[in-house]
């Protein structure tokens, strides 16, 4: 069932949370932050990140902190995607999908190099995705199940064959799995790298900074600064006073209870980005008594899901298991409400008048949640034990084993509504209703109507309380003013520093 880079994502998707593009341009777009003056060419931006990564090879350790920085900057693919998730052509200046949705032809943008001079072609293209499909080591191997062939007819053209539509095989593309490599090289990617991005790694000073230099040779637009340094902050505090002293010009993952002391100081601007983060309060869905619609329901009519979002500092309401980030988002507020009322004599109904259950947490996040769902689950005569545990704990017992009543976890993945068509996943949900329409969204060859169908599962799955979604999660950055362009939503997983600039006076 699970493949083993998606645990990783998940590891790493957690810890970042306690914390792209005209074909022809090759650089990103990202939405502009406030800031102002002239763009200075050789400064240099200085970042605060909370997660960093545990080496540099992107093809084989997978997790937000790699993707976050390495993605658009260093390394490239055929497509990128956009901070609203929308893909677009990165390397490959366009492509086409045949009617049937099984095959995909690729055009290469012109003067496309390395970082070592040398020309990228087809060839590299091919080598790439062949070695995703047959390596099952290398981060996407799993997206390419349904590859059954990849062709470079020409220099600048490359085609893949599917052997069944997959709706989310461009999307795939779109992270480490359509990245794009030299053919043949031996570069050591846990501690250099040959992209073909707009920067070059300068220095990797592990536990402290990421330095990249501005990629003078870079075959679309030149990037906007000489510099970029990326400071790891893990400590929120010390991420502030960095801020507050003047050692970053933008910090991302601000801790909303911390961000007055930034807004205050008259030194920054605050953003606050959507993200594809779910909060997700997990049902066991195979064990009893939450094997009991009834009492799923009751459990959601018992949050006051408004006070949670008040109580964590930042987030918005989410009442289903699709973001709206995603292909497939609906607002289904009228599924469920705030009703204390309704959640007892629901309870009452399956005989669960005086209930105990326990929620098992990864140490990491803290105390908040859990207290507001005590809280919020005593007033309907439900007592709730709480277990903090280790994460390796948490991975074993809950995800593994799936020995738990109840568990939260930010999921943070984009389009992983798959989880929800999945009986062996650790939520338990099996409806093969939801199963199918699943099925035939990935097999649907026109967007729109995959979408459709995924917001027809999404509902069932909603209705059938598999779970909880506390909030859509958000984060908060500091920019200071000299900063411009620098991307507001879903950082957390890609940070498109191509168009960033900072001003003279900075």
């Amino acid at each position: 069932m699970f493949r083993r880079h998606r645990r990783l994502a998940l590891i790493s998707g957690l810890a970042a949370t306690a914390v792209i593009l005209s074909a022809c341009s090759g650089s990103a777009a990202p939405d502009p932050s406030a800031g102002g003056g002239e763009p200075d060419p050789d400064a240099t931006l200085h970042v605060g990140l909370v997660l960093e990564p545990t080496n540099l090879d992107i093809r084989h350790t997978s997790g937000a902190a790699l993707e976050q920085v390495l993605i658009d900057n260093i390394y490239e693919g055929l497509v990128s995607r956009t901070q609203d998730n929308e893909i677009v052509e990165r390397l490959a200046s366009d492509y086409e999908v045949s009617e049937d949705g099984l095959t995909y032809t690729f055009t290469l943008n012109d003067g496309i190099t390395f970082h070592d001079g040398s020309a990228l072609t087809s060839a590299d293209v091919v080598a790439s995705y062949e070695t995703v499909r047959a390596d099952a080591t290398v981060q996407g191997n799993a997206e390419f199940a349904s590859v059954a062939s990849i062709s470079a007819p020409d220099a600048t053209t490359v085609q893949i064959v599917l052997s069944e539509p997959n709706q989310n095989f461009l999307f795939a593309l779109t992270g480490p799995a359509g990245l794009v490599f030299k053919k043949g090289d031996t570069t050591d990617l846990k501690t250099a790298e040959n992209g073909t991005g707009p920067f070059t790694l300068t220095r990797w000073n592990k536990g402290s900074t990421i330095t990249f230099a501005r990629n003078d040779a870079y075959w679309g637009e030149p990037a906007g600064v000489a510099e970029v340094e990326f400071q790891y902050i893990p400590d929120f505090t010390a991420g502030v006073n960095a801020a507050l002293a003047g050692d970053v010009d933008v910090l991302t993952a601000v801790d909303p209870n911390l961000a007055p002391q930034l807004e205050d100081s008259g030194d920054f601007t605050l953003t606050t980005g959507r993200t594809t983060d779910k909060a997700t309060l997990a049902f066991n869905n195979k064990k009893a008594p939450l094997d009991d619609v009834r009492v799923r329901e009751a459990l959601r009519l018992a949050i006051d899901h408004e006070a949670l979002i008040e109580a964590v500092g930042a987030g918005t309401p989410m009442y289903g298991p699709i973001p709206e980030l995603d292909p497939g988002y609906e607002d289904l507020s009228d599924v469920i409400s705030y009703d204390p009322e309704r959640a007892k004599e629901l309870l009452a109904e399956a005989g669960q008048e005086d209930l105990d259950l326990t929620l098992t947490i990864p140490s990491f996040y803290g105390t908040t949640v859990p207290k507001v769902l005590i809280s919020d689950f005593d007033k309907v005569g439900v007592n709730l034990e709480v277990d903090s545990v280790e994460f390796p704990t948490w991975l074993e017992d809950v995800y593994t084993n799936k020995d738990y009543d109840l568990s939260f976890v930010l999921h943070v993945e984009p389009r992983d509504f798959g989880n929800f068509a999945n009986p062996d996943y650790y939520f338990g949900y099996d409806n093969a209703e939801v199963q199918d329409l699943y099925s035939q969204a990935l097999a649907e060859v026109d967007p729109d109507a995959s979408a459709k169908l995924l917001a027809e599962a999404a509902r069932i799955v909603s209705e059938d309380h598999a779970a909880d979604w506390l909030y859509n999660g958000q984060t908060i950055t500091a920019v200071s003013p000299v900063v411009s362009g620098f991307p507001e939503d879903s950082i957390n997983s890609r940070i498109d520093l191509a168009g960033v600039t900072v001003s003279a006076a900075g």
